[in-house]
């Protein structure tokens, strides 16, 4: 049997490993996409090899910047989010699954770009993806449960609509793909601006402040952090 203080057993898993693993994840799986490009091997047509390959590369780039997008909001979310628990874990895993499959609907997407299933595969990789970030800010977000007490709620909010946008946006394309091809791809290339150009919420601070922090700092480097002085039970765990 552990016996643990009960500060410590409901302080919650801390998110520094999480964060870590996510990263290398990230960055594997950002680097997998270039592996769908192919050097030419005939010399003599090397222009004209190039120039076949040119949906490869704007897949290429089109789901390297996609990738950097996730990876941004994931980075954010961790500012607000300052605990885990087991749940939370393997919802982020699930995360980093859709996360690391995104090389394989992007090269269907470079080597049959004209084609609807490999459109309709890249779109629901995507909404696949953002259904599982925004189960990822909805579960540490309700009731406060992996986030600060004091978190702005109209902030919460406004970052739920936002992650549910793509999904959305991409089931659109879907439609489109039935349609006109060249029309789900140009939703593709332009959404993504979407999150790439600043909202207000980038700018966005709650009301955990300095103001907020500045006795913690205190406390830490006095050694009096009311978390471990009197007044804690022992909470034993099997």
């Amino acid at each position: 049997m552990i016996r643990l203080r009960r500060s410590q057993a409901v302080a919650g898993l801390t998110t520094g490993r999480i964060t870590a693993f996510s990263d290398g994840v990230f960055s594997i799986a950002i680097t997998l996409l270039v592996l769908n490009l192919h050097v030419p091997t005939v010399p003599g047509k090397l222009l004209d090899q190039l120039r076949t390959q040119w949906p490869s590369l704007s897949s290429y780039l089109l789901s390297f910047v996609i990738v950097g997008i996730y990876w941004v909001a994931h980075h954010n979310m961790f500012h607000y989010i300052k605990r885990s628990d087991r749940p939370f874990l393997w919802i982020n895993i699930l995360l980093l699954m859709c996360v690391a499959f995104i090389p394989f609907p992007a090269g269907l997407l470079g080597q049959y770009s004209g084609q609807r299933i490999s459109l309709i595969t890249y779109a629901s990789s995507l909404i696949l993806t953002n259904l599982m970030l925004s189960l990822l800010w909805w579960y540490a977000t309700s009731n406060h449960r992996l986030v600060d007490q004091d978190i702005d709620p109209h902030f919460v909010r406004t970052v739920n609509r936002r992650n549910m946008t793509a999904p959305v946006v991409y089931l659109v394309s879907i439609g489109l793909s039935f349609l006109s091809p060249l029309a789900s791809l140009i939703v593709f290339f332009l959404f993504p601006l979407y999150y790439i150009i600043p909202s207000h919420i980038d700018l966005h601070l709650t009301p955990t402040s300095r103001t907020k922090e500045e006795p913690k700092e205190h406390e830490d480097s006095t050694g009096e952090d009311s978390s471990i002085t009197g007044g804690e039970g022992e909470e034993d765990i099997s």
